[in-house]
């Protein structure tokens, strides 16, 4: 039986908003498949043990929703300004979170539908996810391109941008740590042709 050839781990990095998902789209369409944190934090909330613990840390200030699930958007407003907060949570939760990508990834590289995998985790560098990457990508826009994504996509604001900035790698390291730089700042053509040359330059496929 010949050796099955290594399929390549792609991390997507960038500043918050800088539109990770769009390049991942078009990764896609060359036969990657995401793997993304998000889906697999909110995943580890439910988690009955974390669950308990998150209640028993949080839950006397009505983080809970009616269904007994976490609500986010609460616990975000606990945590995030909270060096100390922030810390006890991903205690909790970066365990589960990188186990989790592990078993994902394992199971994308045994796919033979699968040409590459590509991880999209917004903490990655700082929990030192990207040790399963083969390369980084940086997703490049400029901030006030960013701040208009997550003022229309997620109704934020520049205060609670510049909150979540706070807490992770300043855009310019993240960008310094990458093996190469997609510029998302114009049209999705635009974005989609760098994605291209990038597949063949790195023979993806």
């Amino acid at each position: 039986m010949s050796e099955r050839r290594h399929k390549m781990v792609i991390g997507l990095v960038g500043g918050i908003g800088a539109g990770k998902s769009t390049v991942a789209d078009a990764l896609v369409r060359h036969g990657g498949r995401v793997i993304a944190g998000d889906p697999v934090g909110h995943e580890a909330l439910r988690d009955p043990a974390i669950l308990a613990r998150v209640t028993e840390l949080w839950g006397h200030r009505d983080i809970l929703k009616p269904d007994g699930q976490v609500d986010r958007r609460k616990l975000g407003a606990i945590v995030f300004p909270s060096p100390v907060e922030r810390a006890r949570l991903e205690h909790l939760v970066h365990p589960y979170i990188r186990r989790r990508l592990e078993e994902e990834i394992t199971a994308a590289q045994a796919d033979p539908a699968v040409a590459f995998v590509i991880l999209d985790a917004a903490v990655m560098l700082e929990a030192g996810w990207n040790n399963a990457c083969d390369k980084l990508v940086y997703v490049d826009a400029p901030r006030e391109v960013r701040l208009g994504r997550v003022q229309s996509q997620r109704g934020w604001t520049e205060a609670d941008l510049a909150s979540r900035e706070a807490v992770q790698m300043p855009p310019e390291r993240k960008k310094e740590l990458a093996d190469a730089i997609v510029n998302n700042a114009e049209t999705p053509e635009h974005t989609r042709a760098q994605v291209d040359d990038l597949v063949s330059s790195w023979n993806l496929v």
